[in-house]
């Protein structure tokens, strides 16, 4: 049927039929929220570059997951803030049992038991040259770094690490982190791998935040060019096979299509990683009253689920679970 017969305008006549054939939903579940941890005692420092996030000390980090926890949050992915005279070129504070985010696992697995706890596994906030993995004679050596990669997974794992979420992009680096995991007892800990991580220009406040920005050159050697989608097909594709639990896209909002072909073409869940660039940008837009941050915030995060994304790490997860609960 076509017009007049048939009017698309009667599904969208008002806000109670507009919901009950709504195609895509949100739900609190469906965020996971990244957390920066520093060392230090008293530390809650908003981050410059992205208003209203904060990194925190241990001893400050309770209030923001009991906040996280009543708002409905299940899952947070955690990052740290390695002082400088702890990085060098051989991830050796990676793999400190008492460095902080072995500390910062234990911590909120304790206080925190049902929290699903992900970590991140790369190089560069250990680095001192800021990259995701070793660095000979200049360049970033694939192998040797997986191996470190393969032994760091461990370590959050011993310490209690629910799922561990290599964000490197070497090669084979799942398999051996699987292996790893697998050969000594910790076949339960899952892997979200970073599938379709690309080299993009989004990540600068990030890098802010952890201090981690390469001090040479850049990571186009390792992450994806931004103008492929069939190569984040063969990516995912080997991860898959290799071990991992969820796969990833990152950056978000500028690669809907590459969640979408990674959504339809495999069956494991995807998630995607809606970015410290795309969150700075909403906010500032915000700020200057060009947008209602609320609404963008909400149709943003919409849009990763149309694609097909099943999980959603976003700076926004606490403020979106607070919007959807209100609505229920």
């Amino acid at each position: 049927m076509r017009f007049p017969d048939s009017r698309l305008r009667r599904r969208r006549k008002n806000d109670a039929i507009r919901s009950m054939v709504r195609e895509s939903h949100l739900r609190p579940e469906d965020f996971i929220a990244p957390l920066f941890i520093v060392e230090g005692e008293g530390v809650k420092n908003e981050i410059p570059s992205m208003p209203d996030y904060f990194r925190y000390s241990l001893d400050m980090l309770k209030a923001e997951l009991d906040e996280l926890v009543e708002a409905g949050i299940r899952s947070v992915l955690l990052f740290v803030k390695v002082p400088e005279e702890l990085k060098d070129n051989k991830g050796t504070e990676a793999l400190n049992e008492e460095g902080l985010m072995q500390r910062s696992i234990r911590y909120i697995k304790k206080e925190f038991p049902d929290l699903y706890v992900m970590t991140d596994v790369a190089l560069d906030p250990y680095s001192s040259y800021g990259h995701d993995g070793i660095v000979k004679d200049g360049e970033i050596v694939n192998d040797l770094s997986s191996q470190v990669l393969a032994a760091m997974a461990l370590s959050h794992a011993r310490a209690g690490a629910d799922m561990v979420a290599p964000s490197d992009m070497m090669d084979g680096r799942i398999g051996a982190i699987r292996k790893e995991l697998d050969q000594y007892g910790y076949e339960n800990t899952g892997i979200m791998s970073y599938s379709a991580k690309y080299a993009s220009a989004y990540y600068g406040p990030f890098r802010d935040a952890l201090d981690s920005a390469p001090g040479f050159g850049d990571k186009k050697a390792y992450q994806m060019d931004p103008a492929n989608v069939k190569e984040a097909i063969l990516e995912t594709q080997f991860d898959i096979d290799e071990g991992a639990d969820i796969v990833m896209v990152k950056p978000g909002l500028p690669y809907l299509d590459v969640v979408r072909a990674v959504s339809r073409k495999f069956d494991v869940p995807v998630s995607v990683y809606h970015v410290s660039g795309e969150y700075a940008m909403l906010k500032a837009a915000a700020e200057k009253g060009w947008l209602n941050e609320e609404e963008v915030m909400m149709e943003s995060l919409t849009a990763f689920k149309r694609a097909g994304a099943d999980l959603i790490a976003t700076y926004f997860a606490k403020d979106a679970a607070r919007i959807l609960n209100n609505r229920s």
